[in-house]
């Protein structure tokens, strides 16, 4: 059993990192943003789950707007065009399958 913040923090954009762990099929991270950070348009193959722990998240997710707080979650299709814009600090578990493989620290 492993406590996921020893995991070494990936800077994703300014004022957003993440501590991600692999399986073989899959990617979980720990996300945290700092309130006022943004993760700009962008699609990606795999199918994505945002979970909030905490903190209020707007996200575009395929043209529409929506805003996530603690307990609320949005499945992404892979490939659908999203973003983020942390409305406070947010803490939220980000699902992925496939594995991302850009995510594995070097």
């Amino acid at each position: 059993m492993q406590n996921i913040l020893n995991i070494p923090v990936k800077w994703l954009t300014e004022g957003v990192t993440g501590h991600y762990v692999h399986g073989e099929r899959m990617t979980l991270g720990l996300v945290e943003l700092k309130q006022g950070s943004i993760v700009p348009l962008h699609s990606h193959p795999h199918e994505q789950i945002t979970f909030i722990l905490s903190g209020k998240l707007q996200m575009e997710i395929g043209g529409k707007t929506l805003v996530l707080e603690p307990n609320m979650y949005h499945l992404i299709p892979g490939d659908v065009i999203h973003s983020a814009l942390a409305l406070t600090d947010c803490s939220l578990i980000d699902a992925f399958q496939p594995v991302r493989e850009d995510y594995r620290t070097q």
